[in-house]
């Protein structure tokens, strides 16, 4: 009998030949648990940060791979990851964190010495790399790695140094840095954790550019606002965010911390130099607004939130230094925005990369808004609910998760 190739069982039972064939290939050429230990720690070392919780349960080669040192120290040769946003609620009792990836909320364990007394309701102040700072009450600064659950109380600082008026906390490079004074005072003192130790502190002197246009307004202006309420233009942030600060560094390989005074300007501090320099206002004294600053691919931006003809405007404003003047980068979609007029919001900001995580607040009724600068894309992330109830976050930080990040 002549072999028909129209026949359906011939061809099924060929097709299923075939694949026997190729999953054997595979078997024989490509198992997991075949790989050496080094080129497995590799491999999964390229996973998004989240299934590392996941791996322990997976089996125990790779639990073993989990817990490993030197699978740390693969993780530590990836170039970057996704950032997460690190988002603080009111009773600071909780470790809640947004996935950029993944697009989720996730809860983290709180670390054991954040549980203890004094550190008990400490409350995060800078991030950088994958670590947050966190400062207790005392004023004493502890760091974490989320991550990991991993902490280390930092050295206490000086006692007549407590009692500075603080403007400025942010980390880069293994380092913190603290600006304090009363302007146009001011000094700064950075911890190294490589030293483990504070460094010296030193002192900054005022830059005054001819050219660019200033104010001598350093005091309180009080005035009426439009619903004929007594205002002073002093800022009164969420606690969280009172040492609202960034740190960039610029095309020299100068360090500069950027900060908002109490008054509303921005504040640019050059480590390196020495020097600080205060930038023209982007709204007159008397108007009403809410403003911070972030940091996005090594460079300053404020987003600003204020109203005009009888309606709100959210946009993110860059400093130009050849014009010596401000220039509008994003604008939210009036549509978007006009829902906030009146409300009396306070806005707190966090960069990553090119987008802004904008955390929008007043009364009992908030809003987190993520904005792409490139695209000039604005959109609201889902509400995070604990126990069926909507959680409240009245700022964030951002950080990379890394398990491998040493405190």
């Amino acid at each position: 009998m002549a072999f028909n190739d129209d026949n359906p069982s011939s061809i099924t039972t060929r097709k299923r030949k075939f694949e026997e064939k190729d999953s054997c290939f595979l078997s024989n050429f490509f198992s997991m648990e075949d790989l050496n230990q080094d080129v497995l720690e590799r491999i999964l070392s390229w996973l998004p940060t989240s299934t590392f919780f996941r791996l322990t349960s997976v089996c125990k080669r790779w639990k073993s791979v989990a817990d490993s040192e030197s699978f740390k120290l693969a993780c530590s040769d990836i170039p970057s990851r996704d950032p997460w946003f690190f988002m603080v609620d009111p009773q600071l009792n909780r470790m809640v964190v947004f996935d950029s990836a993944e697009k989720t909320w996730k809860r983290l364990n709180q670390p054991t010495l954040l549980k203890k007394s004094p550190n008990h309701n400490s409350m995060p102040v800078a991030a950088s790399g994958g670590l947050i700072c966190f400062r207790n009450l005392a004023g004493d600064f502890i760091l974490c790695n989320p991550v990991s659950g991993s902490c280390s109380q930092v050295p206490l600082l000086d006692s007549p140094l407590q009692n500075q008026n603080l403007h400025a906390i942010v980390m880069n490079n293994n380092k913190i840095t603290l600006v304090f004074g009363e302007l146009p005072k001011l000094s700064f003192k950075v911890f190294n954790s490589n030293t483990n130790s504070w460094e010296e502190e030193i002192e900054l002197q005022q830059f005054k550019d001819e050219n660019s246009v200033t104010d001598n307004e350093d005091n309180a202006v009080y005035f009426l606002s439009k619903a004929g309420n007594v205002v002073a233009t002093n800022m009164q942030r969420s606690p969280c965010k009172q040492y609202s600060s960034v740190i960039t560094t610029n095309q020299n390989g100068e360090e500069i911390v950027y900060f908002l005074s109490s008054t509303g300007k921005v504040v640019s501090c050059n480590l390196d130099t020495k020097t600080f320099f205060e930038f023209p206002r982007l709204l007159p004294v008397f108007c009403e607004y809410s403003i911070d600053v972030v940091e996005c691919r090594g460079k300053m931006f404020v987003v600003l939130l204020s109203e005009f003809f009888e309606s709100a405007s959210l946009r993110v404003w860059s400093y130009d230094e050849a014009s010596r003047a401000w220039l509008q980068i994003a604008a939210m979609p009036p549509a978007l925005s006009h829902c906030w007029y009146g409300k009396k919001v306070d806005i707190n900001c966090v960069g990553a990369g090119d987008q802004i995580l904008i955390c929008l607040n007043y009364a009992e009724v908030f809003s987190y808004v993520v904005c792409d600068l490139v695209s000039n894309d604005w959109i609201e992330l889902p509400k995070c609910c604990v126990d069926g109830k909507a959680v409240d976050f009245m700022s964030a930080f951002s950080f990379e998760p890394r398990i491998e990040a040493l405190v």
